[in-house]
Parts: C-alpha cells; sequence; structure tokens
C-alpha cells in the first residue's frame, strides 16, 4: 500500500510524528513518502502517487491546519481515505469524519494506523470509528524513526547560543503524563498515564540526527521527569557516547524541586536549559489550572538551575478567564526581577488558554459563566474574561509582538514596549517613553530560534 504522511506544524522541528509512524508502516511492508507543509510545497505528484493519508496533528495549530489540507485532498481527490493521528485527532471528532470521512486516532497512535492501512490494502472496509476505540495508550515498541524521507536539519529551527547557530535534533524518550493540569491536552487523551519510548531507540535515533549534523538534542517529552530514572538513564548513556551533545529538556516546577539531586549530572552531561510551564504568578490561577506549583516555587526551581549553570526557559498562559491586566503586570515585573527577559520570547506574553473538547477545564462550574458555544471549527470553546479589559488587552498585545516581530525589534525593546501597554492598561500614570530593558548575557542564554512551545 502507499501512504502518504503529512505533517503540517511540529513546533519549528522536524516532524518525529511522521518519522515514527513512516518506519512502523515499512516495517509492515507498505511504502511510504512524508510530506512537511510546514517547510514544503504541496507536493501534487505525491497526492497522484499515494492510496491513502495520514495527518500527524500532535497539536492545536496542526490540527487548525490539517483540516484545511484535508479539505483540499478531500476535493482534489474526492476517493482518497484520510486519517488524522495524534493527540488532537480527536477533538471536532464530528466536524472531520462529516467533512472528510476520516479515522481519528489520538494516544499510540502507530500500531492503530498500521493496523487501518493493513485494512485498506487487503481491500477490506475499514471498521467505523464507532466499532472500535479512538484512543489507544497499550505498549509498544517502537522502530527507529525513517528520518532519511523528511527535510534535512538545515531547515528547521536551531540553537541559538553563544553567538552561533547549532542545528538542532528532536526526540521523545516518553509519551504522556502522569499529571493532569487542566488546561492541558495531554491528560484529556493519557488521563494520567505514560509510555516510554525503549532507551536504545532514543539513542539509535540521536546517533542518528547527529550523523545528519545536530549539534544539539531536544528531548520534547510533556515532562521529561515523569519516568526521570528511564530519562536520566538516556542521558548518561547518551553523553558516554556523544559527550559533545548539548540538549534542553521539559519538565513541571514540582520536578524540578522534587529531583533537585539530578541537575549537577544534567548539567554535567550538557543540559542548557529547561522549558518550564509557569503559566501565571497568581497563586489563585494556579489552583485553578491544578499546576501543582506555587510562585515561590518556581523561584525556587529557577534558582536552583542557575545554581548549576542551567537557564530556565519560562513558558506562559498570561490570558485566562480569571486575568486581569494586574496579573500581566506582574507576570512581566517577575521576569524583570528574575532576569528571566532574554529567557522569555515575547509572544508568551499574548498567550490566549484554549479550551478544546474534553478540557478538564470544563469540569469547573467556575469557568462555565465565561463560555460561548463549541466552535469546532476553532477547535475550541470561546471565552470571556470577567475583566474585558484584560480581553482587550491581549489583543493589543498581540499586535505589538506581530509588529516588533516583523521588524526584528531587540527582544529587550519588545519587552519594554509591553511593559509600557500593560502598565497603561493598568491604569498607572505618566507611563514613560519604552528604553529597552538589561536582559542579562543575550548572547549566552541557550534559545531555539522557533518561539513556540505548545
Amino acid at each position: 500500500m502507499r501512504v502518504l504522511l503529512i505533517s503540517t506544524y511540529e513546533l519549528g522541528h522536524q516532524p518525529l510524528h511522521v518519522a515514527s509512524p513512516a518506519a512502523a508502516l515499512r516495517r509492515a511492508g507498505h511504502e511510504v513518502r512524508c510530506l512537511d507543509l510546514s517547510v514544503q510545497p504541496w507536493d501534487r505528484d505525491a497526492l497522484e502517487w499515494t492510496q491513502a493519508v495520514g495527518f500527524s496533528v500532535p497539536m492545536h495549530t496542526a490540527m487548525r491546519l490539517a483540516l484545511s489540507a484535508g479539505r483540499r485532498v478531500r476535493r482534489e481527490h474526492p476517493g482518497l481515505p484520510i486519517c488524522f493521528y495524534g493527540l488532537y485527532a480527536t477533538v471536532s471528532r464530528e466536524l472531520i469524519e462529516r467533512e472528510l470521512a476520516a479515522r481519528a486516532i489520538a494516544g499510540e497512535y502507530e500500531p492503530a494506523l498500521t493496523a487501518w492501512v493493513d485494512e485498506l490494502a487487503a481491500s477490506c472496509a475499514p471498521a467505523p470509528d464507532a466499532e472500535r476505540p479512538v484512543v489507544h495508550l497499550q505498549r509498544g515498541t517502537f522502530e527507529a524513526p525513517a528520518r532519511e524521507l523528511l527535510p534535512g536539519l538545515e531547515r528547521y529551527a536551531r540553537l541559538a547560543v553563544g553567538g552561533e547557530e547549532r542545528l538542532v535534533g528532536y526526540v521523545e524518550a516518553s509519551h504522556g503524563c502522569v499529571h493532569r493540569c487542566r488546561h492541558c491536552p495531554v491528560p484529556t487523551v493519557y488521563d494520567g498515564r505514560i509510555r516510554v519510548v525503549q532507551a536504545e531507540t532514543v539513542l539509535r535515533d540521536v546517533e542518528r540526527l547527529e550523523g545528519m549534523g545536530a549539534r544539539h538534542i531536544t528531548f520534547g517529552d510533556p515532562d521529561f521527569l515523569n519516568g526521570w530514572r528511564h530519562s536520566l538513564a538516556i542521558v548518561r548513556a547518551l553523553h558516554d557516547r556523544r559527550p559533545e551533545l548539548t540538549f534542553d529538556c521539559t519538565t513541571k516546577v514540582e520536578h524540578v524541586l522534587e529531583h533537585a539531586g539530578v541537575w549537577e549530572e544534567m548539567a554535567a552531561s550538557g543540559c542548557l536549559f529547561v522549558v518550564c510551564a509557569l503559566e501565571s504568578v497568581n497563586d489563585e490561577i494556579l489552583v485553578r489550572l491544578d499546576k501543582g506549583h506555587t510562585t515561590a516555587e518556581a523561584v525556587l526551581a529557577i534558582d536552583l538551575l542557575r545554581e548549576h549553570s542551567i537557564e530556565t526557559r519560562p513558558s506562559f498562559m498570561p490570558f485566562t478567564p480569571w486575568t486581569t491586566p494586574l496579573d500581566v503586570l506582574e507576570i512581566l515585573d517577575f521576569v524583570a526581577a528574575h532576569d528571566l527577559v532574554a529567557n522569555v520570547d515575547p509572544v508568551q506574553y499574548t498567550i490566549r488558554l484554549l479550551v478544546p473538547e474534553g478540557s478538564l477545564l470544563l469540569e469547573r462550574k467556575d469557568l462555565r459563566e465565561h463560555l460561548g458555544p463549541y466552535q469546532a471549527e476553532r477547535l475550541s470553546y470561546p471565552w470571556r474574561s470577567a475583566d474585558p479589559a484584560a480581553d482587550r488587552l491581549q489583543v493589543r498585545l498581540s499586535a505589538l509582538v506581530q509588529q516588533s516581530a516583523a521588524a526584528q525589534e531587540a527582544t529587550g525593546l519588545t519587552f519594554a514596549r509591553i511593559r509600557a501597554a500593560v502598565r497603561e492598561a493598568t491604569g498607572e500614570p505618566n507611563v514613560p517613553e519604552p528604553e529597552a530593558i538589561p536582559m542579562g548575557s543575550t548572547e549566552g542564554r541557550p534559545r531555539l530560534t522557533e518561539p513556540w512551545f505548545c
């Protein structure tokens, strides 16, 4: 069977969620081609060649783009079977089934995706989704991803550090998460469970990526320390085999503190920075989100990592139904006070809560009064803030950040403009003209050149 796997967006990195199922399908005897629409043009020849199409949808942006691309496939090739697979595959499922006649597979999708293609190859009509689960969480083994089917690493985000840029490879040592943060899409699929990828598979993949030019590795697990012994074993083996490689990972504040003893070894093994989803510095909002940490604990985590020369790259979600302009100002003051201006991409100050189908936030009674009817096309419930000034501020900051990015403005100046706009929204009088905010050792602060974290 000839299968085309399509990625629309994977956070600026080479799409693992195309390379991994491609390897599984090839092992099952199928022919596979891959297309990454984030860096490649629409491929009419590949659509003429293929007998089935799979869209990788690991995140909200990818799903929005895949809906548009899927409709194009349906217009140009009405008879092609289509499957959506990944974390967001079952969001607005009725819409995609109605318009695209698609199979939707979330969770550990490789076995189910392969079974679907096997059914097509055997000329069997696949059973309707209603007759089978659409979320698959069984444990399994993984093939080394088929990286050779993808564009080269030079087409993707790089590590910027010390005045140079390095090619980056992206891997995952585990899927899912043991936590149930209410705003996160992961627990709606994994329900507090994780599935590990065999260490040797991860290490072989890293070796392959290094051969393609990677000098830095991003561990993109939802939380790298969910299975900390597994992750630390991979870090040790990687450092033994490839001591010149550096890496970054993502983990919760509570895990940074809970596993305080790992950071000396992580730093010695090449860890440059850790992405932590701080979201807010309003502890009441953190409780509503079930984040599992306080603002005081976030400070402890930042300080702990810096003791080992590891920088924190916080991600924020400043705008929720309970946000006021003062809450946003407190985030900015927090960033400045802890010398994080260089560590936060300005787009982070504009992020607005998404409430997709199945979100655990829907269980909160204090959210319902803010919600409008579900919008399937947008994959989320619209909402309005309890403070209308916050909604107006979010729109203003989004425009400001877009303009600053287009002008390639220095981060420190953008930060100053953002803080001036937020101060004005809080009603502070006599707001001065913005001046660039000192950012510490900007060139020494490692970061990826793609600013989106989720």
